[in-house]
């Protein structure tokens, strides 16, 4: 298998981590298991939660879900009459958005360290793929904050010099295309006579 090439990644391979995915060594070695054994080996906790992250955040970005948390909240309002806005009742709702937002938090940081990774990963591989682009940035991500920022003011200073030198080449290509433009044009108008 190629790397990069996730042409034999199959249904079975969904709970495997995209670190393990984009590389394929480790996918072979995986691949090379028999079915027994395979299926056999249950999801680790960390594979299980990552499908269930997923999952639920599916589930959670869905129009559907939205409607029935304003559901939720306009069941709660209507009901505030019947309870004599109790401090009973404004705990209900209290307790239940700080429990679903504590959980929320943790799914919602699994889904999005997946979904930086897989980013990072697709990347990576563009970045391995270019000719003539320097692989040191398809490993970015492990870099130091200091050595990030180097990186970045190097870049700049690199797109700072490449977009200069862009300039001055329409300025010098627009200036020898206005010269022969200017005398084709005082060539073909014909001049009037006073009379």
């Amino acid at each position: 298998m190629e790397r990069g090439n996730l042409s034999c990644v199959s249904a079975e391979d969904e709970f495997l981590p995209l670190a393990v995915l984009s590389f394929g060594p480790t996918v072979m070695k995986n691949k090379a298991k028999s079915s027994d054994e395979a299926t056999q080996s249950a999801p680790t906790l960390s594979q299980q939660f990552s499908q269930f992250a997923h999952t639920i955040s599916v589930w959670t970005g869905h129009p559907l879900a939205f409607l029935l948390a304003v559901s939720a909240v306009i069941v709660w309002v209507v009901t505030g009459p019947i309870f004599n806005f109790s401090d009973t009742w404004q705990l209900v709702i209290n307790t239940g958005t700080t429990i679903v937002t504590f959980l929320m938090v943790f799914l919602i940081q699994n889904t999005q360290n997946r979904d930086t990774l897989a980013i990072q990963l697709k990347l990576s591989e563009l970045v391995l793929a270019m000719k003539g682009a320097e692989n040191k940035f398809a490993a970015i991500e492990d870099l130091s904050d200091e050595e990030l920022q180097k990186l970045h003011e190097e870049c700049r200073a690199r797109t700072e010099t490449t977009l200069r030198h862009i300039e001055g080449r329409k300025t010098h290509s627009a200036q020898n295309n206005r010269r022969p433009r200017a005398a084709a044009n005082s060539a073909k108008t014909p001049t009037r006579k006073a009379s």
